[in-house]
This record gives C-alpha cells, sequence and structure tokens, in this order.
C-alpha cells in the first residue's frame, strides 16, 4: 500500500452508504485507498469488494459469514486478511494505520466501533446516526478526549456544518437555529386514516433518496428527522429549543442555519450521498463527488410545509418524540432508539402494521427508565432492557 494516500476504514462496507463511498475513493485512487472493509452478512458483496479493492483487513459479524468469506478469497488468492466479530471491527476501526473511518453499520450496532474510532483520534465520518442517539454526551466526550475529527455524513446534518462558521467556538453567539428539512417522505399527502394498511414495500419506496430498507420506513414516518434531532443538538450544541423541522419534498435544500441577524444560510445539492461523503473525505478542501449538478433551469420551484396540520400530525407522531426524550433524564434517547429498531424490524417482518411502530416506541419510553449511563457497558445493558420492552409490547399487539 502507498503509505502516501490516507488509508481508509469502511465499517458497513455493502451497505449504501458503504458502496458510495467507495466509489468516491475510486473516483480519487491518488488521494486515497481501502484499508479494511466490515458488514454483516453479505458475503457476495464483501468478496466482490475484496477482489476490487483489496484491502488489508475485511471483517464479517458473525464466524459463519466470516468463514465463508475466507474461504472464498483464499480461492481467489487475495491476500486480504479476513476476520470475524465485534472484537475485530473495533480493532480495524481503531488501527494505528487508519487516518479515516467512515462509520456506516445500521442501528445500535455501529456504536462499539465508533467508540474505539473516536478514543483511536480519527477522522470519524458519522453516517450513523444511531450511535450519536444512543451514545450521546458518552460519545461526544469520547471525541474530545480521543483528539477525534468528527464530520456528520448524513445530508442534513452535513449540509448544516457546511452552513456554519468554520471556527465552533463562534456557533453559540451566532445561531438562531437550526432547520432541518425533510422530504415527507411517500406518504406525504397519503390519508393517514389508510397508513394502517401500508405494506413494507410501500414504505420502502421513498420518492427522492434510494436507501436501506430501515432508513428508508424511518423516513416514511418522520423518526428518521426524530433521531437528526437528537443528532443535531449533540453534534452543535444547540439547545433542543433551537432545533426545527420543515417538510421540504424536492430535497434540494438539505438544511438551513438562522443566524441571529435572521439571515439563513442554506446548502443545496442533487440528492446523492457522494456529496456529503466526498466533502468529509476532504473537509476543508473540495473534492469532485460524481453527484450531478444541479440544473436550475428544469427547477420549477421549491416548497415547505409545516408540521402544524392535523393531517401531519397524524402521519408523523413520531417526530415530537425527539424533544420529549432530549428533556429527559440522559439515556432516553437509546430507549427511543432501541424501540424503534425493534418496531421497524418487526414492521418489515410483517408481524406489527405500520401505525403500531409509534406505539411500540411510546410503550417502551413508558416502561423503561433510565439510569444515566456512565459506560459502554451501561448503554448495551440500556439498549438491551428497551429491546426485551418492546418485544413484550409487540407480542401483546401480535397475540
Amino acid at each position: 500500500m502507498n503509505s502516501g494516500k490516507t488509508k481508509v476504514v469502511v465499517l458497513g462496507s455493502t451497505g449504501s452508504i458503504g458502496v458510495n463511498t467507495l466509489d468516491v475513493i475510486t473516483c480519487h485512487s491518488d488521494r486515497f485507498e481501502v484499508f479494511a472493509l466490515t458488514a454483516a452478512t453479505n458475503v457476495d458483496a464483501m468478496f466482490v469488494q475484496c477482489a476490487r479493492h483489496k484491502p488489508a483487513f475485511a471483517v464479517m459479524a458473525s464466524e459463519t459469514h466470516g468463514q465463508q468469506l475466507l474461504q472464498r478469497c483464499a480461492a481467489e488468492g487475495l491476500s486480504t486478511q479476513v476476520l470475524w466479530g465485534a472484537d475485530a471491527i473495533c480493532m480495524v476501526a481503531a488501527h494505528e494505520l487508519a487516518g479515516t473511518v467512515m462509520a456506516a453499520i445500521v442501528g445500535a450496532a455501529g456504536l462499539a466501533s465508533c467508540l474505539a474510532a473516536a478514543r483511536a483520534g480519527k477522522r470519524l465520518l458519522l453516517a450513523n446516526k444511531e450511535a450519536l442517539v444512543v451514545g450521546g454526551q458518552l460519545f461526544m466526550d469520547t471525541v474530545a478526549a480521543g483528539g477525534a475529527t468528527l464530520l456528520p455524513i448524513d445530508s442534513e446534518h452535513s449540509a448544516v456544518f457546511q452552513s456554519l462558521p468554520q471556527n465552533p467556538k463562534d456557533w453559540p453567539a451566532r445561531i438562531d437555529k437550526i432547520i432541518l428539512t425533510a422530504s415527507g417522505g411517500p406518504f406525504r399527502t397519503r390519508d393517514p386514516s389508510s397508513l394502517r394498511e401500508v405494506t413494507p414495500e410501500e414504505a420502502c419506496a421513498h420518492p427522492n433518496w434510494v436507501m436501506g430498507r430501515k432508513i428508508s420506513v424511518d423516513s416514511a414516518t418522520m423518526m428518521n428527522k426524530a433521531l437528526e434531532v437528537i443528532e443535531a443538538k449533540f453534534l452543535f450544541g444547540v439547545a433542543p429549543e433551537q432545533i426545527q423541522v420543515v417538510i421540504h419534498p424536492q430535497s434540494v435544500i438539505h438544511s438551513m442555519v438562522q443566524y441571529v441577524d435572521n439571515s439563513v444560510v442554506a446548502q443545496l445539492g442533487t440528492p446523492d450521498m457522494r456529496g456529503p461523503i466526498a466533502y468529509g473525505l476532504s473537509w476543508p478542501e473540495r473534492i469532485t463527488s460524481g453527484a450531478a449538478a444541479l440544473d436550475f433551469s428544469t427547477m420549477t420551484g421549491l416548497s415547505f410545509e409545516t408540521f402544524a396540520s392535523q393531517d401531519h400530525k397524524k402521519r408523523y407522531p413520531g417526530l415530537d418524540l425527539a424533544w420529549q426524550v432530549l428533556k429527559a433524564p440522559a439515556g432516553t434517547t437509546a430507549v427511543l432508539n432501541a424501540a424503534n429498531e425493534v418496531g421497524v424490524s418487526a414492521f418489515l417482518e410483517r408481524r406489527i402494521r405500520y401505525d403500531h411502530i409509534h406505539l411500540i416506541n411510546t410503550e417502551t419510553l413508558n416502561a423503561v427508565a433510565p439510569q444515566s449511563p456512565a459506560s459502554l457497558d451501561d448503554l448495551l445493558a440500556l439498549d438491551l432492557m428497551s429491546r426485551r420492552a418492546a418485544e413484550h409490547a409487540i407480542s401483546r399487539l401480535s397475540a
């Protein structure tokens, strides 16, 4: 490997963020090289990535899938060292030769490796919003203690970051509010009374973005925006009441910052995750991303909607939970995240109705009282307790 290039670890390389990250790296092979890849179960996709990018390490979540990948890589004569398990994922995230870590493992499962990269002082590109939602202030304290550089990759938080002054010390005195935009998902104009009939296929059909199944459902329920409100609070150090969400169906303005003089700075672009990924890889510079440029000659208008209407409140009842859990005891955000992951999984498995997801979230929040988690073990214990409470609620619903 060329030591003059930045060595990149891609956690969750077979998902949509991981694939787009590898695409950007390939376009800038003079600057970046793939050092390690990790995935959960997709051995076929991981093998193809290993053959193409020839990483030093490839890690699967389980031994079963790791052994399968090992056999295929050995048969092909690849030099990639194949490992498996959570400890191995954390090892590559903190490896001394790695410079940048793309954190794109879906859900709370990505928390441990994110913390490992933060402790090791990496440039941490955070595409896993749940790690920060679960980790909260503990995660931010770990970033500070490790001297890591934390850069948001979610399109909304990247847009906010790009719209802020470069020096974070200037943020408190200048920011009035952060405005996160939301597409409204596939059900923005659907009769709320019909949502109980929504199928997983309908919920995963996002009108603008190509995303994984879990985040697509979160976009439909607007729970992704609730999680992003929580993430924004910790990332940018603002009070919960300084964060606003508006529906912007065109997904051209990715988010905005309103300053104390009431001027607004917005970041615009096509709905393509390669934009924020390229910015995170190259910051504070900019490199080509492969995303298409905006064509203003074809844009007929930009529109916005608030959540004031009764229909929107019925379509997206989970959005308000963001502000509720931020005002609750530390750890409550982790309870909400766990409940939502379990609820979405049950919906995708057709065990509950679409409108039951919000019910699972609220019942779990009522059932679990967090005890101010102070360590990763505390957070994992709270996560497990919340998942059990959510599964109990699901069992009662499906009885």
